[in-house]
């Protein structure tokens, strides 16, 4: 049955919908004792997976069973937050109309990062993932709404063809959308009415790990929300400052009064990561003080240390991304594998209220309803992108003037490649692109 399972579920296409795209199929072909849907949603303003707990609730503890099914786990938790109300009633009504035994709702505390695997694992199951580890480590396997969902359409011979989106912030009726893979972000902004702001800028994904786009630039398999926000929004300014800044920054203003490390999520789960000495040896231009700047391959970059800790403005997430960056380039492996029994005795003071960040960031008057979009958006043209997942990009299998219809294989995993995904026409045309994208038009 596993078998069944995982090559259903890679035939399908499916990648983790919220987050860096890894392949499904290759994460739940391991054996664990419990599996977690992520349902925290703790990124400020986006709402696409508490809508769809409500609305596909069904198909969701269908994807958790399969997912239970596959690992040989013998516990499922849906772990959501208890605001999440419509979501509740219905999950909790499912659960007990089929009678499950073996699947729990537990629910979060309202703070950020709730969604973060690690914290998520520990505020579950109280384990804690070695520094460097993934859930699978403590016997864990985590996946969110989205991602389980397209596991039980998966099992129906349905590949990945669409995306729910969140778009929000400056637009007239913000709304969660379910779009084509590849549909233009300008079209998506029209369908929530258009900007009201002249001069905007776009985040693609949340306000915290989100990153600048342009509305050119198409939906992928892990695009979770699109938020417009004025172009002189601090927000903005702040994704938009440049590394040279960054580092300078770092070098002259930073104090040391480790602000950033006392509210780091991952130093608060007993990590040895702390943000405070890596910017006080770049403060130094001692770089070479491996045991502390490699700390950073430690980092999930999720923003708490410089939006909520740092009072001078300065981004040791940004410091730690560029030095993985690096380090990556280096080919040079994370050496720090320590693995905390327990958090530290203050965490619970250290907490970040989802409200309270939300204030922090600007964004009060932009915490509005986005409502669900079941009918899936028409495209006339969509540019699937061949890397849009961890792992070698997709191979095309398609010809530019080339018919495909919707739910077609138009690229599949490279020979050889360790880790990828196939891709799937999200619209029926004719291809009228193959380079790094695959371009189809409706005809």
């Amino acid at each position: 049955m596993r078998e069944e399972i995982i090559a259903a579920v890679k035939a399908a296409g499916v990648v983790g919908a919220g987050g860096a795209g890894f392949p499904t199929h290759v994460k739940i072909n391991a054996s664990v004792d419990t599996v977690i849907v992520n349902g925290a949603e703790c990124e400020p303003l986006l709402r696409a997976h508490q809508l769809l707990m409500a609305s596909e609730s069904s198909k969701l503890i269908i994807g958790l069973k399969t997912v239970m099914l596959a690992t040989g786990a013998r516990r499922g938790v849906i772990g959501l937050k208890r605001k999440y109300a419509e979501a509740v009633t219905k999950l909790e009504a499912e659960l007990k109309q089929t009678n499950e035994k073996e699947i729990e709702l537990a629910f979060l505390t309202d703070i950020y990062p709730a969604g973060d695997e690690q914290v998520l694992v520990h505020e579950v199951t109280g384990r804690i993932v070695p520094e460097g580890g993934i859930p699978l480590h403590v016997g864990v396997v985590v996946a969110n709404v989205e991602t389980l969902i397209n596991v039980a359409e998966a099992l129906a011979g349905k590949p990945v063809t669409e995306k729910y989106v969140t778009v929000t912030g400056a637009v007239s009726k913000p709304v969660t959308l379910k779009v084509p893979i590849g549909m233009a972000i300008r079209e998506l902004i029209a369908l929530a009415g258009g900007a009201t702001a002249r001069d905007y800028a776009l985040i693609d994904g949340g306000p915290m790990m989100g990153k600048l786009t342009t509305d050119d630039q198409p939906v992928t398999k892990t695009t979770g929300g699109i938020i417009v926000l004025p172009k002189e929004h601090s927000l903005i300014s702040q994704k938009s400052t440049t590394w040279a800044a960054i580092a300078n920054r770092a070098k002259a203003v930073c104090c040391n009064c480790r602000a950033c490390t006392d509210v780091c999520p991952r130093n608060l789960l007993g990590h040895s990561l702390e943000p405070h000495r890596i910017m006080q040896a770049i403060g130094r231009g001692q770089y070479n003080e491996a045991d502390v700047v490699t700390r950073a391959l430690l980092c999930s970059e999720c923003g708490a240390c410089d939006t909520f800790g740092c009072t001078m403005g300065l981004s040791p997430r940004r410091v730690n991304a560029e030095l993985k960056r690096q380090f990556g380039q280096a080919r040079l492996k994370n050496p720090h594998n320590a693995k905390p029994q327990s958090p530290r005795t203050n965490r619970q003071y250290r907490l970040i209220p989802t409200k309270r960040l939300l204030y922090r960031l600007g964004l009060e008057k932009y915490d509005v309803k986005a409502p669900l979009n079941m009918e899936a958006a028409i495209a006339k043209d969509v540019r699937i992108l061949l890397s849009q997942h961890i792992g070698a990009p997709a191979k095309p299998v398609v010809n530019v003037g080339d018919q495909v219809a919707k739910g077609d294989v138009i690229a599949v995993i490279p020979e050889g490649a360790a880790v990828g995904v196939s891709l799937h026409a999200s619209i029926s045309g004719q291809v009228y692109a193959v380079d790094q994208a695959i371009g189809i038009k409706s005809v």
